[in-house]
C-alpha cells in the first residue's frame, strides 16, 4: 500500500463487488412519443439516447460494468465506451451490443429489419468489425434469420442473446442461442394456443399463457432442463416488469428529481393508463409472481441467472436504480441476499468471460467496489445506501454524480 494512501474508517459499512449489469441500455424510451391526442403516431416509438446521464446513473448506483443488450445508436455506444476507457468521462466499462437484429413489423423505426439470413450474416460481420462484442435478437425476428445470426456470431467467437416472441424459447435453444432476456413469462410464446410459426402473437398472449403454467409441471421442467443442458443463460429484469404495476412502489422523490419534466410526465401517464384497465394490476402481479417462481426454480436446477435493469418500458426503471431494485426483487422471489448479489455480479462476469478481472473481491482482480452504509447480506435494501464507488481503484462520489444530472434524465 502506498505510504500516502488515505485510510477510511468504514465501521458500519459493507463493501461488495461492482454490479455487472447484463441488460443495461444507454437510451430512454418513454418521452416525446405522444401526440396531442395522447397516441403514438407514425413512424412509431422513438428512442432517446441518454449517453450523458446514463453512465453517471450507473456508476453512482454501484454498476461498474454493463452490457448494452441492444443498441439504437451503436456508434455512440462504441465512442462512449472508448471515452470512458480513456478516462475522459465517468461511467462503467461497457460491453457494446450491436444494433438489434429485428424482423418485419417492428414498432421501433430506429431498428434495422433483417430481410433474410444473408442480411443477418452481413450485419453480424459488419458490427463485429466495428467493435461490437455481442448481439441481441428482437421480437419479430424469424427462426431462419436468427439461426444465421447465431451461426455467424459463433464463427466469430461472439454470443447472441434475445428478447424473443416470433421464435419461442425451445426453438431458440435448439438453434444455439446463448442467452435469453427477461424470463419466459414475458417473452416465451411456446404455450400460446394456435400460434403460427415465426409470428409474434399480439398483445400479452405470451404472458397470459405462462401465467397458466405450473412451474412444477413437466412442460416447464422440460424447458429448464434444456436451458441447463445447453448452458443457456437467462437475464432477470424484474425491476422493469414491476414498474408498470400501479400498486408497486413509485419512483422515489430522489429519482423523480433526476428526470426531466417531460420524462416524468410520460412515465406517470403510462402508469395511469395501465391502472385504468380493469383487472390489469391483478394480471401483472400474477405474471410477476410466476416469473419469481421460474427464476428460483431455474437456479435451483443449476441454471445460470444474471441480472440487469432494462431501463425502458414506461420509464420507471432508471439506469442504476433499477439494478439496485432488481436485487431486492430477487430476494422477494426467494433468493438469499448473498445469492442475489452473486447473480448481479459474478454471474454476469462469468458470462462475459471477465471473471478473472471482475465480479468478486479477490487479490489480483480490478478494484471494483461498492461501499454502502449497512449490510446488504442481511438487509438487501441497504444496497441503495451507496456512499463510495470504486472502479479500477478510482473512487467516485455518488452524490456529486447525481447532482450533476438533476432534471436531465430522459433527454441527454
Amino acid at each position: 500500500m502506498p505510504r500516502d494512501a488515505k485510510v477510511l474508517d468504514l465501521a458500519g459499512h459493507t463493501a461488495y463487488p461492482g454490479l455487472v449489469g447484463m441488460h443495461n441500455h444507454l437510451m430512454y424510451t418513454a418521452s416525446i412519443n405522444f401526440d396531442a391526442s395522447g397516441k403514438i403516431p407514425p413512424p412509431g416509438g422513438l428512442v432517446t439516447p441518454v449517453a450523458f446521464t446514463a453512465p453517471r446513473l450507473y456508476l453512482a448506483s454501484g454498476v461498474t460494468t454493463i452490457r448494452t443488450t441492444g443498441s439504437i445508436e451503436p456508434h455512440l455506444d462504441i465512442n462512449l465506451r472508448d471515452k470512458i476507457d480513456a478516462g475522459e468521462m465517468p461511467g462503467p466499462r461497457v460491453d457494446v451490443t450491436a444494433p438489434y437484429l429485428e424482423g418485419r413489423g417492428t414498432f421501433f423505426p430506429q431498428m434495422a429489419v433483417m430481410k433474410d439470413p444473408e442480411h443477418a450474416r452481413r450485419t453480424v460481420r459488419h458490427w463485429a468489425r466495428e467493435g461490437a462484442t455481442s448481439f441481441k435478437a428482437y421480437m419479430e425476428i424469424t427462426e431462419p434469420v436468427l439461426a444465421a445470426a447465431i451461426d455467424e456470431a459463433h464463427e466469430l467467437g461472439l454470443k447472441v442473446t434475445g428478447h424473443l416472441c416470433a421464435v419461442d424459447w425451445k426453438r431458440a435453444i435448439a438453434i444455439g442461442i446463448d442467452n435469453l432476456e427477461h424470463g419466459p413469462v414475458y417473452t416465451d410464446t411456446q404455450f400460446v394456443p394456435d400460434r403460427k410459426p415465426d409470428t409474434c402473437p399480439p398483445g400479452r398472449a405470451a404472458t397470459a399463457s405462462w401465467v397458466e403454467q405450473d412451474i412444477e409441471g413437466e412442460p416447464v421442467k422440460s424447458l429448464i432442463r434444456e436451458l441447463v443442458a445447453k448452458n443457456v443463460a437467462v437475464t432477470s429484469t424484474l425491476a422493469v416488469m414491476e414498474s408498470s404495476i400501479p400498486t408497486r412502489p413509485l419512483l422515489s422523490a430522489r429519482q423523480q428529481a433526476l428526470l426531466s419534466p417531460e420524462s416524468l410526465r410520460s412515465h406517470l401517464h403510462h402508469r395511469a393508463l395501465v391502472a385504468a384497465i380493469a383487472g390489469s394490476t391483478e394480471r401483472q402481479m400474477a405474471a410477476l409472481r410466476k416469473e419469481f417462481a421460474f427464476e428460483l426454480a431455474f437456479v435451483r436446477a443449476g441454471g445460470h441467472l444474471m441480472a440487469g435493469a432494462d431501463p425502458t418500458g414506461n420509464g420507471g426503471a432508471l439506469p442504476g436504480f433499477a439494478d439496485q431494485r432488481g436485487l431486492q426483487l430477487l430476494v422477494e422471489a426467494g433468493f438469499a441476499p448473498a445469492e442475489a448479489l452473486r447473480i448481479a455480479t459474478l454471474n454476469g462476469a462469468k458470462f462475459l468471460g471477465r471473471d478473472r478481472d471482475i465480479g468478486s473481491i479477490e487479490p489480483g482482480k480490478r478494484a471494483d467496489l461498492v461501499v454502502v452504509k449497512g449490510d446488504p447480506s442481511t438487509r438487501i435494501a441497504d444496497a441503495e445506501n451507496v456512499e463510495i464507488v470504486f472502479k479500477d481503484g478510482y473512487a467516485y462520489d455518488p452524490a456529486k454524480l447525481l447532482d450533476s444530472i438533476k432534471g436531465m434524465v430522459g433527454i441527454r
